[in-house]
């Protein structure tokens, strides 16, 4: 059997398809991007008929591209942004709305509603996860109160929920299969992680009919086989996995204490607990980090929405770049003079705030403040949420339990200048993968391990290989003041401060 593995990582802004090789190397990838919608400010969608369509076409020009013919893959690994919201028809497979993206803050106010009742030590003590309109369990609730006749339709079991992975599913295999892997199940607040099924008590609350809802399986499993009418072979998906999970698993993070962060439109760091289920006093999110031959392993997790989308703000909104790659060259020509902070909260704050209400604003400005200062602010504005979430999960885990070295991966990880930022601001050192697609190679180990051509875990964990460290070099005070600005600039944007 051929080592050749294909890997489809369907992401926020694009939709990427890579073949590794037997030595886990990339042999071919194709890209294409997918639109963004925003119906209203706050609101983003997708168009599911459009992923599903880029899926099929990134994957046919990658096979294509390779030279191969598509039955020398031995299988397929599946990677996907979390919590986005799809529902379609049973029979005919036909989207009976715009995805509805994890981004999208609709259901701010129903959060706080169910806040309000008291149901949000019910959720996470089940769940893991806060009431906040990033999950995907309100966003369902929203679709069903707001579709014609998909309430009805659904209790009838004529509707299919999925996230992003399941809707590829669903679609690969012809309708066959509808089913979903732990850790995407773990991202809708409708899945308890410690008894591993879908909460009756939580469907309840939220008016979901379970009818809907896909089955769980681990993320290395038999997810069914892909039409061969698609790509002229009956391929098995054998790996699923949300993609900060996935981007875990391709960074080695199989032991507990060890932490990845990845840099993509928002940034996701995922610290490894083990078989402990950690409970958070920060308002870190408690997920399910992978399962895997019976065994569940669990992770604290801090998501910041705005990370890459604030370079694309730079590059698309203010025209002062004119790709993503320029911003670090550009922030480097900063005068060191000003300290311009952005606080980029275009879709609210992430942990550890949590505040939907807040929006984005820019402090510091002087006359002489230009594109150079911009890009910098940007681009310090991530070191800065990262620090906020260290700082939080080492209260929550211990700070000698620790480990200090942050493994990165993601598009911002490839400049230079934005590494030893972070470096700098977070105080710790931090590993560059030599791997850059590192979702794609998590989801793709999982398929290929499963498959039996590629290595476990241990030899998987000693075949990681790092590219670069970068250390600390900021004195501790110029790094302490700049922190001080920054957390004043935050408090100003709290929504519930603004609001008093």
């Amino acid at each position: 059997m051929s080592g050749y593995i294909l890997s489809i990582d369907q992401g926020t802004t694009s939709s990427r398809a890579i073949i590794f090789d037997g030595g886990m190397k990339m042999a071919a990838s194709a890209q294409a991007e997918i639109t963004q919608y925003y119906p209203q400010p706050g609101w983003v969608e997708h168009d599911a008929t459009e992923i599903w369509q880029s899926v099929v076409d990134t994957v046919r020009k990658a096979i294509a591209d390779a030279g191969m013919n598509a039955a020398a893959i031995a299988a397929i690994g599946i990677t996907n942004q979390r919590e986005t919201a799809v529902v379609w028809d049973r029979r005919s497979g036909a989207p009976l709305h715009r995805a509805i993206v994890w981004q999208d803050r609709r259901t701010a106010e129903m959060c706080e509603s169910l806040k309000a009742d008291g149901y949000e030590k019910l959720f996470s003590a089940k769940t893991g996860l806060l009431l906040d309109p990033y999950f995907s369990g309100t966003k369902l609730r929203w679709l069903l109160d707001n579709v014609d006749g998909l309430r009805e339709k659904a209790e009838a079991g004529e509707v299919c929920f999925g996230t992003i992975d399941s809707w590829l599913i669903y679609n690969l295999t012809g309708g066959r299969v509808h089913a979903t892997d732990a850790t995407n199940a773990s991202r809708t607040l409708l899945y308890n992680i410690d008894d591993g099924v879908w909460d009756e008590e939580l469907l309840g609350i939220l008016g979901i009919p379970a009818v809907m809802l896909p089955e769980v399986r681990e993320c290395a499993d038999d997810f069914g086989r892909v039409d061969k009418a698609l790509f002229g072979a009956e391929l098995p998906i054998l790996g699923v996995a949300g993609d900060q999970q996935a981007a875990a698993v391709g960074n080695a993070c199989f032991e507990p204490g060890m932490m990845k962060s990845t840099y993509g439109t928002g940034c996701f760091a995922l610290l490894n607990t083990g078989r402990d289920r950690v409970s958070s006093s920060n308002r870190m999110l408690t997920t399910i980090a992978y399962r895997l031959d019976g065994e569940t392993t669990y992770a604290l997790e801090g998501s910041i929405f705005i990370a890459g989308a604030a370079v694309q703000w730079l590059r698309d909104g203010l025209g002062i770049i004119g790709q993503a790659s320029e911003a670090g060259v550009l922030a480097a020509k900063a005068d060191p003079g000003q300290q311009v902070y952005i606080v980029p909260a275009f879709t609210g704050l992430g942990a550890p705030y949590w505040d939907p209400g807040a929006r984005g604003a820019i402090f510091g400005l002087t006359r002489n403040s230009g594109p150079a200062e911009f890009a910098r602010a940007v681009l310090e504005s991530v070191a800065y949420q990262t620090l906020d979430l260290l700082v939080a999960m080492k209260k929550d885990w211990g700070v000698n339990q620790l480990e200090t070295v942050l493994r990165v991966d993601g598009g911002m990880a490839a400049s230079d200048w934005t590494m030893q930022c972070l470096a700098d601001m977070t105080g710790n050192p931090v590993d560059r993968s030599a791997i850059r697609e590192t979702t794609a190679l998590g989801a793709a180990w999982l398929a290929g391990s499963k498959a039996g051509i590629w290595p476990g875990r241990r030899d998987f964990a000693q075949a990681w290989a790092c590219d670069r460290r970068f250390s600390p070099a900021m004195e501790e005070g110029e790094r302490q003041a700049k922190i001080i600005g920054w957390k004043n600039a935050v408090s100003r944007m709290i929504s519930d401060a603004s609001a008093g």
